[in-house]
């Protein structure tokens, strides 16, 4: 099996305190150890209808 690469940010959806945060966190963080990162948007709808996006640290800077 070869290395990951690639890691996609998806949540459920609903109110989750924090949530915001830990995206941004997993992004940046991801992000600086040279992974490439995908944000998965309107939870496993948009997993299903490929709704994913490449995240870069400008997509989360606002977020919190």
């Amino acid at each position: 099996m070869g290395k990951i690469r690639c890691v996609g940010v998806l949540t459920s959806g609903g109110d989750a305190p924090g949530m915001n945060a830990a995206i941004r966190a997993v992004t940046r963080s991801g992000i600086c150890n040279g992974f490439k990162i995908k944000g998965i948007y309107r939870g496993y709808d948009g997993l299903i209808h490929d709704e994913v996006k490449p995240f870069t640290t400008e997509d989360v800077s606002n977020i919190i």
